[in-house]
């Protein structure tokens, strides 16, 4: 029997790329990808990389086939390909960059998965793995679209685990928290950004960098994936980190109110600039 197929997307940098590493190394045969496929990029992989954009359906359908062509089979599918934009105001994202957070982080794995469904339906066995986010379980103020796309991708998953048990097919989610990764380096700026959050935008920049400072590698995320990829009767949700654990079992079992207090306090948001201000101005 030959080797199980993997494609994941997003795999240039970060939790993409040691995804693919680590599934090459526990015996898949693993296609990543990105919008630039192989082109300038190292050559010690242990997978290959292919041109695919989430984005376009013509590209899905082309890396899918061609994997296909290539192997005959697909196996697992990990949808990991996504961007966010850097922590500001939900209004000061228009309407446009809106629509493409959501084209990449929902839709993206969405085309994604209409095109290897037809193939897993007719194999009757498959499994497809997303990646996730706390942030679909625990909303963060000033990334706002971010944990709407995140949200969307949970409840999308686990409404279509339910439908393709019976197929043979599980889908399941991967939630970490802080990751320390290219991903944030490489967030968009608010395209209207507006001066009323400037200070706030500075006091968040500088709290989510000392959170990443201590924050897990894009390796454990990978090692959770590899682990739920090998279960033989997964479950639909699965924190990847201690972080991440905790925060999932106090979304679960404490008081929304303290939830909610201790994710202000974490951000420090009462205690901004901007927030004393406008709390002065409102009191005069």
């Amino acid at each position: 029997m030959g080797s199980k197929i993997a494609i994941v997307t997003g795999a240039s940098s970060g939790i993409g790329e040691a995804t693919a590493e680590q599934l090459a190394k526990a015996g898949y045969r693993v296609y990543g990808s990105s919008r630039r496929g192989a082109q300038g990029e190292s050559s010690k992989r242990t997978f290959e990389m292919l041109a695919l954009d989430v984005t376009s359906d013509a590209s899905v359908a082309a890396a899918v086939s061609e994997v296909l062509r290539l192997e005959g089979h697909i196996d697992l599918l990990v949808n990991n390909a996504g961007f966010g934009v850097a922590p500001a105001a939900a209004e000061e994202s228009s309407i446009q960059q809106a629509q493409a957070i959501f084209d990449t982080n929902f839709f993206g794995a969405v085309r994604m998965i209409r095109a290897v469904l037809p193939h897993m339906r007719q194999r009757r066995s498959g499994r497809i793995i997303n990646i996730s986010s706390v942030l679909g379980f625990v909303p963060m103020p000033y990334m706002a679209l971010y944990s709407a796309t995140k949200h969307a991708m949970e409840g999308y998953s686990e409404a279509l685990d339910q439908e393709l048990r019976t197929q043979g097919i599980r889908v399941s989610l991967v939630e970490p928290a802080y990751i320390k990764s290219p991903f944030d380096a490489n967030q968009l700026q608010p395209d209207q950004a507006l001066d009323e959050y400037r200070d706030l935008r500075a006091g968040l920049d500088l709290r989510v960098k000392q959170a990443l400072e201590g924050a897990d590698a894009p390796g454990v995320v990978a090692e959770t994936v590899v682990q739920v990829a090998r279960t033989a009767t997964p479950k639909v949700r699965y924190t990847s980190g201690a972080l991440a654990g905790r925060l999932s079992f106090l979304r679960r079992f404490a008081p929304a109110v303290l939830v909610e207090a201790g994710v202000r306090k974490d951000l420090r948001l009462d205690s901004q600039p901007a927030v004393r201000k406008r709390a002065t101005a409102l009191s005069q």
